[in-house]
């Protein structure tokens, strides 16, 4: 028998050339089951993380490292909760026998791509640039995602834009005396999950915003109706948060950088050899969520914007990895609070250190930094695209959007 890994490059390949079919007939006379495929082939039916093969493991690590009771161990067998369950990984990197894999959308993806019957829009985050080598541009991305039968990218920096603003006129407006604080980074599902289910006494200081990738998915929808949404970035939680009962339907699939890859090879696509298709469509402040910081950084720059007094007032503090993730809620919760801005990313270094980038943070943070330094906007005030994007939703500017609709907005 293959391993998953092989397995999965293996059907990849065939569902790029079109071959699915024969090859799906003959991984059954192999031996294959429909559940061992069910991963790759029904992955809305599962968890972000699935079990391949029967769990051998009689420590119980799996079980021991998930931070929110999604496994569980009935007489050595392996259960996993698909609605609990955030797609941390914890169990995933614990699991010795490599018996616990993640889910797919790739053959999913590639599916409606070769159907070719309704428009199917790339949704990619901010921490895409340097992802596919080092002098790869975000015009040669677009190219290649062209390419293999998107009809468009779409940069989330730039609803990263519309929810920094949105995050700045919250802090103006609920931050009254010293002992008001707001929690932020929407954009990490990690963060939100582990405050929801861990530490709901202070989940009331939430902000009230969808991520940037759920803001994309619904107003791309908005936009282009028949739309397929199809998000793409380091991180696997976001296939769990795609599937949250308030927010679903706004991203129909998530790819990480490693499954797109997977497809550029199947399809033989060297995106350095591609023209780019160079636009600018996202300010500074969108662009630096792709590091731990920059969601406090973006709404101070702005806050300063709006109201220069009130941009004093904020204190922000920043924690990356689970680990530091839950000292800094431990303090909060018992009233250890210097700050009155709290931004929590689950990976070390934000989603630059994502489990599934295909680069390191290291290999990465120079490439967006840059990035965003190049932007010709500093913050969402001075985007015009923003304005334009708005202005396409029926909206004049943007605190009458922020007012009035409902699209940036979750309760907690």
């Amino acid at each position: 028998m293959k391993t998953f890994e092989e397995l999965y490059h293996e059907v990849t390949s065939s569902a790029v050339k079109g071959n699915m079919t024969k090859t799906l007939k003959k991984l059954k006379q192999e031996g294959y089951s429909d559940n061992q495929l069910a991963c790759l082939l029904r992955p809305e039916e599962c968890a972000p993380v699935f079990k391949f093969n029967k769990c051998g493991c009689s420590d119980g690590k799996c079980v021991a490292s998930c931070l929110f009771q999604a496994i569980t161990n009935n007489d050595g067998e392996i259960f996993i909760d698909k609605g609990k369950c955030v797609g941390c990984m914890k169990c995933v990197d614990s699991c010795e026998e490599g018996n616990i894999v993640i889910t797919h959308d790739t053959l999913s993806v590639i599916n409606i791509l070769r159907q070719k019957k309704r428009a199917v829009f790339a949704l990619i985050a901010p921490a895409y640039m340097g992802q596919f080598g080092k002098n790869i541009t975000s015009g040669q991305v677009r190219t290649a995602l062209k390419t293999i039968g998107f009809t468009g990218m779409v940069e989330v920096a730039i609803f990263a834009d519309i929810l920094t603003f949105k995050e700045a006129l919250e802090f103006d407006h609920n931050i009254k005396n010293e002992d008001d604080y707001q929690l932020t980074s929407c954009c990490c599902p990690v963060w939100i999950s582990m405050i929801r289910k861990k530490y709901p006494e202070i989940a009331t200081h939430l902000s009230k915003s969808v991520s940037p990738m759920i803001a994309a998915g619904r107003i791309i929808k908005e936009l282009y109706k028949d739309a397929y949404t199809v998000f793409i970035g380091p991180c696997l939680a976001k296939k769990s948060e795609a599937r949250e009962e308030d927010v679903k339907g706004a991203v129909d699939y998530v790819l990480t950088f490693k499954e797109l890859q997977d497809i550029f090879d199947g399809a033989n696509i060297d995106i350095s050899s591609l023209e780019g298709e160079e636009m600018e469509h996202s300010s500074y402040a969108g662009r630096i969520y792709a590091k731990a910081g920059g969601v406090s950084k973006a709404v101070t720059d702005t806050l300063s914007r709006i109201d220069e007094k009130k941009a004093k007032e904020i204190k922000t503090t920043c924690a990356s990895g689970v680990k530091e993730c839950m000292a800094l809620l431990n303090d909060i919760e018992v009233g250890k609070r210097e700050f009155n801005f709290f931004e929590g990313m689950g990976c070390k270094g934000g989603c630059i250190g994502g489990p599934k980038a295909l680069k390191k943070e290291e290999e990465t943070i120079e490439k967006i930094e840059s990035y965003a330094e190049h932007s010709a906007y500093p913050t969402p005030l001075d985007n015009p695209y923003v304005i334009e994007l708005l202005h396409r939703l029926g909206f004049e500017n943007i605190p009458e959007f922020i007012e009035k609709s409902h699209i940036l907005s979750r309760e907690f």
